[in-house]
């Protein structure tokens, strides 16, 4: 029961962010709003929900966990609500934000909790248990949202959200304080702790090697819905196609759930790379002879998925257990850095004019040329 709480609490966030995805092709004409506003609830959500782990993650290194995530479910559950009576795209802005600022506390604090509950042999285990339950989440949640928007409209996807936060506030109630559970561990001043992870060079590689592969990810979730529907995709059909990838993100996690016990961490971090590399190029290749449909746009995804599933697992439990006394604020940063970077891709996305994959297949490239820059200096420092 514990692993299944922690995973709900983690993917919670996600959730509230996928669901409306399928709703932001017809936002512009529902709500009387530009492409660049309508893009603006995806980045203000995205921004708002990686900038407040830096909040939350310190904070609960002092007060605890329990009463920290407490508060952020019950923000979220306010964001949920303006959103699904928002009459303006001005509004919907605005409670999406809300919600970022809420749903971030469940992303920082689950990853903190494995810190705080597990062996080190056992955290990159149950990081990929948490990355397959994060790729699931993502199409399953369009897949919803799109049935929703059709059958329900659109607010309907909101007020589920607002529902799962009631949910997981009722059980985090007979939840222990994990924070409290490790008394060898002891409580670094802030600005010590910030300290101890600014000189830890492997810490540093893996927190842009996680950004850059989020704001990859976050390229295609965004723009995906617009060239989708360029393609002739209605809403209630986006999920299927952008399930590809987050689908194979299971399967890319369960494999290291299997190799992470017989492959040395930076192998197989890098041999995750190579396959996100391959499919990323793959499609931009696939852009430059013409097949721009849905399938040629979507299929590429598939490699990308696998392979950032092998390799985020290793950079997470790499991260969080950099300095064990500030786990909070290590999950915090990395949180932080990765959400920040993936909603201002997202924003990115939104200026250019997406005919066809083409400019979203090559932004995603440079993103992935990033951590394979990266992750070949952590290489060089460590062999």
């Amino acid at each position: 029961m514990t692993v299944a709480n922690l995973i709900s609490q983690v993917v919670f966030g996600l959730l509230a962010m996928a669901i409306a995805l399928p709703s932001m092709q017809e936002w512009g004409v529902l709500l009387d709003a530009s492409q660049g506003q309508v893009q603006l609830t995806f980045s203000a959500y995205v921004i708002t929900y990686g900038g407040l782990q830096l909040v939350y993650g310190p904070w609960s290194d002092r007060v605890g966990r329990k009463p920290v995530l407490a508060f952020g479910l019950s923000v979220a559950l306010v964001g949920s609500l303006v959103a699904a009576t928002a009459g303006s795209i001005e509004q919907l802005i605005v409670g999406r934000l809300i919600q970022g600022c809420g749903a971030g506390a469940s992303m920082v604090i689950s990853r903190s909790m494995v810190q705080d509950l597990f062996a080190p042999h056992e955290r990159t285990r149950i990081m990929a248990y948490f990355g397959m339950s994060l790729g699931v989440c993502p199409p399953l949640a369009t897949i919803l949202g799109g049935f929703n928007h059709v059958h329900f409209g659109w607010q309907s996807n909101f007020i589920i959200v607002a529902l799962m936060a009631v949910g997981l506030l009722v059980a985090l109630y007979r939840f222990p304080e994990t924070r409290k559970s490790e008394p060898n561990v002891p409580r670094l001043p802030y600005r010590e702790g910030l300290k101890a992870l600014g000189k830890d060079t492997t810490y540093l590689r893996c927190l842009v090697i996680m950004a850059a592969g989020t704001s990859a990810f976050y390229c295609f979730l965004s723009g995906a819905p617009t060239v989708l529907g360029n393609y002739g995709v209605l809403p209630d059909g986006v999920g299927f196609f952008i399930m590809l990838g987050p689908s194979s993100y299971v399967i890319g996690n369960y494999l290291c759930t299997r190799l992470s016990s017989k492959i040395q961490p930076l192998r197989l971090l890098t041999v995750g790379h190579g396959i996100t590399l391959l499919g990323v190029g793959g499609m931009l290749v696939g852009a430059w002879l013409g097949w721009h449909t849905p399938l040629g746009f979507a299929i590429p995804m598939i490699a990308v998925g696998i392979g950032h599933g092998l390799l985020m697992p290793v950079a997470l439990a790499r991260s969080v257990g950099a300095v064990p006394a500030v786990a909070g604020t290590a999950a915090a940063f990395a949180g932080t850095t990765q959400q920040t970077l993936g909603g201002l891709s997202g924003y990115l996305v939104g200026m250019i004019a997406l005919v066809d994959h083409t400019q979203l297949a090559a932004l995603m490239l440079v993103f992935t040329l990033i951590a394979v820059w990266m992750n070949a200096r952590l290489l060089k420092e460590t062999w």
